[in-house]
C-alpha cells in the first residue's frame, strides 16, 4: 500500500466558520492523512460556543489562547509558532491553513521555502496577498455550499458555461497551461496541466463548482478531449489548433 502524506492543519476559529470543517477535511483526506487538527482561539469566549461539537466530531485539538490585551490577536501568533515549530520538528507532507486572515502569509511563504504544498482555506473576502501565497486556496463558501455531497452534484450553485468562458482570469490560466504542456500534435496530458497549474497558482476547481480539473474543462468546452482507454489518462486540445 503506498504511504500516504502526513498533512497538518491549522485553523484559525477566529476567521473561519465551524460550518466548513467538514468540507475542509474530506478535501484534505484527497492528499493524505490529516494526522494534525489543531483549532486556535479564547475558548471561554461566547461566540466560539458553536465549535465544541464539531471539535469532537472531527477530532480537533482546542488550543486555548487567552486575549492578553485589547484589539489584539494572540492566536495569531501562537498559530504561527506552533507551525513553524512543528515545521522543523515533525515529518509532515503538507500544511493546511484555515484563516481569512492575510496576517498568517508570511508563514505560508516560509513553509513553502520548504518545498512543502500548502493549502489555504477562507472566506472570499480573504485579501489576495493569502491566497496568492497558497499552493492551492479554496473558498470555504463552496465547501459549505456542497455540505456533506460533492462539489459536481450541485449544479444549481454553479456558473453557466458562457459565465465561464467570460472569465479572463481563468481561461487564461488554461488556456497557458495548455501552451506551455502540448506535445507537436497539440496535445496536453491532464496531469502535465494540473501540475503546471499548480506550481504557478493557487487554482481549485472547487471554487468554480467542481470536484476535479477534468470535469471543469469537460463543462467549459473549450477544449477536444481524448481519453485513452488503456491507460484512463486524459488529454485535451485546444478547439481551434490547426493540423
Amino acid at each position: 500500500m503506498k504511504n500516504q502524506d502526513h498533512i497538518a492543519l491549522f485553523i484559525d476559529s477566529d476567521n473561519i466558520s465551524h460550518r466548513a470543517l467538514e468540507g475542509i477535511i474530506n478535501e484534505l483526506s484527497k492528499y493524505g492523512v490529516v494526522n494534525i487538527r489543531q483549532a486556535y482561539g479564547n475558548w471561554t469566549k461566547d461566540n466560539l460556543k458553536n465549535w465544541e461539537e464539531k471539535l469532537l466530531e472531527f477530532a480537533i485539538k482546542p488550543i486555548q489562547q487567552f486575549d492578553y490585551s485589547k484589539h489584539k490577536n494572540a492566536t495569531d501568533i501562537l498559530m504561527t509558532i506552533d507551525a513553524i515549530d512543528m515545521l522543523h520538528t515533525k515529518k509532515i507532507d503538507a500544511f493546511a491553513f484555515a484563516t481569512s486572515d492575510s496576517d498568517f502569509t508570511p508563514v505560508v511563504m516560509r513553509v513553502q521555502q520548504e518545498g512543502i504544498k500548502v493549502f489555504g482555506f477562507g472566506e472570499k473576502k480573504t485579501p489576495q496577498a493569502f491566497m496568492a501565497a497558497c499552493s492551492q486556496f479554496i473558498f470555504t463558501e463552496k465547501l459549505m455550499d456542497s455540505g456533506s455531497r460533492s462539489a459536481d452534484e450541485t449544479p444549481h450553485k454553479r456558473k453557466t458555461t458562457k459565465d465561464l468562458k467570460q472569465d479572463k482570469w481563468l481561461l487564461n490560466l488554461l488556456k497557458n497551461a495548455h501552451n506551455q504542456t502540448m506535445d507537436e500534435h497539440g496535445w496536453s496530458n491532464l496531469a502535465d496541466m494540473g501540475a503546471y497549474i499548480s506550481n504557478n497558482s493557487s487554482f481549485s476547481p472547487v471554487n468554480y463548482g467542481f470536484k476535479k480539473l477534468s470535469n471543469l474543462l469537460r463543462f467549459m468546452d473549450i477544449f477536444d478531449i481524448y481519453m485513452d482507454e488503456d491507460s484512463k489518462q486524459m488529454s485535451v486540445r485546444d478547439k481551434g489548433y490547426k493540423i
